[in-house]
């Protein structure tokens, strides 16, 4: 009796599917309408960091910067970032010749007070670009990766509905960058490509267990199997979440503000990427499987059609 309960369609799949596309929607619509802050890794600048004797603020700093004294370096509404220490900045400037650099800090010294020289880095546009290649690369290559692996692994149905469910949780992220006006530099590739990484995972190990569903409920429909599978692999998958949310919610709260943004986009992938594994995904494929195994006559077809009646 108990397995014949366990054995029923996941529910919800028409409210989830239209949720999981209003998602997708939304995060494009607020990537077209508000833009993407894009970094000085891409855009090219200056990254001056430095170090004042007393603490100080964003906004003392950027009206230091935005003085008459430095009107004509026109340094259009500088990213001024204030780092752990009371007294360190991070300022983001176009790109600018070891004079200019010079004026500015000659500006924020006499404004603020002396300041220690910590980091001065300049990033011409001709490497910003090489970053946006080799960014839109990482992206592909491991989707395209991902796929070839998972269709070996186990069929191409599964690994196309893998790739789509963390497409969606990159489109979902990159929504929220978009919405914060959060600042896209390196450290967030690295962080897209880790949410792609653990929202695969956690697809994988929902569908490993469908495939052996699949094996062993031959008589089964494919809503059903997936189902039972989902119910099987819930606790693990939760459990599992929960846990690495925990951790990153620490480094979040009490990791400082140089990797911040790092921490929260690793914190909502988590949740995304955890809810499009088992409402999105799991759907998703049953959809697909139904469809395909209809054309052939299969479960998905005349014994769905069966069941249901």
């Amino acid at each position: 009796m108990s397995d014949e309960m366990t054995y029923k369609p996941w529910p919800g799949r028409t409210f989830f599917l239209a949720f999981s596309a209003l998602l997708a929607l939304a995060s494009i619509i607020a990537v077209m309408t508000a833009g993407l802050n894009f970094g000085v890794d891409f855009t090219g600048g200056s990254l001056l960091e430095r170090r004042f004797e007393r603490p100080v603020t964003v906004s003392e700093v950027r009206a230091a910067l935005e003085t008459d004294a430095l009107a004509d370096l026109q340094l259009a509404s500088p990213v001024v970032q204030a780092l752990d220490a009371p007294g360190d900045i991070l300022i983001r400037v176009p790109v600018m010749e070891a004079e200019h650099i010079d004026r500015i800090d000659a500006v924020l010294t006499e404004a603020i007070g002396p300041a220690e020289v910590l980091r001065t880095e300049l990033i011409g546009p001709v490497i910003g670009q090489e970053l946006v290649r080799n960014a839109i690369w990482a992206l592909i290559v491991a989707s395209v990766g991902m796929l070839i692996y998972l269709s070996f692994r186990f069929e191409f149905i599964y690994a196309a509905v893998a790739v789509i469910a963390i497409v969606l949780d990159a489109l979902v992220v990159l929504g929220l960058v978009a919405v914060l006006q959060m600042e896209l530099n390196t450290p967030f590739i690295a962080a897209i490509l880790t949410v792609v990484g653990y929202g695969i995972n956690d697809t994988i190990v929902i569908f490993d267990r469908i495939r052996e569903n699949m094996r062993l409920r031959k008589r089964e429909s494919v809503a059903a199997i997936v189902g039972a599978s989902v119910r099987q692999s819930l606790t693990r998958s939760i459990s599992t979440s929960v846990t690495t949310l925990f951790t990153v919610l620490a480094i979040l709260f009490f990791g400082g503000a140089s990797i911040r943004d790092f921490a929260l986009v690793l914190a909502v992938g988590i949740v995304v990427g955890t809810y499009t594994s088992i409402f999105f995904a799991s759907h998703v494929f049953t959809v697909w499987k139904e469809r395909s195994e209809a054309g052939r006559g299969g479960r998905g077809g005349v014994r769905l059609a069966a069941k249901e009646a």
